[in-house]
């Protein structure tokens, strides 16, 4: 997020991310630091990867709604408001269009607030973050246990971008990777690398806020990301700020497409469209859901 010119000697902006008013509820056990049964974390990261690069390829040919609510808050009272639902379509070459479909006018600048480019990526990227084959060597990616959310059973890993190259975005933090589909089903951490004013020189900070991304498994084959929250307060120099996001994917829908999907040099079967119904470890309402 970047910053909103004030009239003081320096620069101040703020990052928000909104969440819904109703707490999300989980069904989380203890992590349990013990090693994993008949298989090794490389092999479980060898596995998770590649279903995410099918995860990704796949997610490419499905539509649906981004709902995105960023909010600046002082104790109850909301300050600043940033709110956008838009489509997310696909012409006949395949190029991705989003029409938007809601988008009043941003109150973000009354909380001291604007949108930078990073923040854009994340909506897009580091959200509903994904890790497949080709990126896993930018990462440390540690195994820190078992645990189990809702009725699965996880593996869960800490990662860290080895090296921050240029511009680029990378994400910090903690994965759960189901232990019979080997996919990333819930993501916990924040987008580096973050800009800060350690000098107090009126520098520009951009600082982004720690988020929680749920994911819901869709045509009995795919988790895509459902839910993300983010509660946080971010330390400015200029003063801490209380930020509030919920992000939703919804009415996930594959769309006509000759292009065929591979995973181990087979192509994935289509499934049935007309069992859209999440499986029962999963429960579609986020209300039910506790965040990290």
């Amino acid at each position: 997020m970047m910053p909103v010119f004030r009239r003081v000697p320096f620069v101040v902006f703020f990052l928000a991310i909104v969440m819904a008013t109703v707490p999300v509820v989980a069904q989380e056990g203890p992590l349990e630091a013990t090693p994993p049964k008949g298989v090794t974390p490389e092999e479980i990261i060898t596995h998770f990867a590649a279903r995410e690069k099918l995860f990704k390829e796949a997610r490419e040919h499905y539509t649906y709604r981004q709902d995105i609510k960023v909010q600046t808050r002082d104790g109850d009272t909301v300050t600043g408001e940033f709110h956008e639902v838009f489509d997310v379509l696909y012409d006949d070459k395949g190029h991705r269009i989003e029409n938007v479909v809601f988008a009043p006018q941003s109150s973000l600048e009354q909380g001291g607030l604007s949108l930078d480019e990073g923040d854009v990526q994340d909506f897009r990227n580091r959200l509903p973050f994904v890790l497949t084959t080709e990126e896993v060597p930018e990462y440390n990616i540690l195994y820190v246990g078992q645990q189990a959310e809702d009725q699965l059973h996880c593996y869960v890993f800490d990662i860290a971008p080895k090296q921050i190259v240029g511009k680029k975005r990378y994400f910090q933090g903690r994965i759960w990777v189901d232990d019979q589909d080997f996919q990333i089903v819930k993501t916990y951490g924040q987008a580096v690398p973050e800009i800060k004013d350690t000098k107090k020189k009126g520098k520009e900070e951009h600082l982004y806020p720690k988020f929680t991304t749920w994911r819901q498994q869709v045509d009995n084959q795919y988790w895509f990301p459902t839910y993300t929250r983010a509660d946080d307060t971010l330390q400015f120099n200029t003063g801490d700020i209380h930020i509030r996001e919920i992000v939703k994917y919804e009415d996930y829908k594959r769309f006509g497409s000759n292009v065929r999907i591979l995973y181990n040099g087979q192509e994935v079967p289509k499934a049935d469209q007309k069992n859209q119904t999440p499986p029962p470890d999963q429960n579609p309402n986020p209300d039910q859901k506790k965040p990290q």
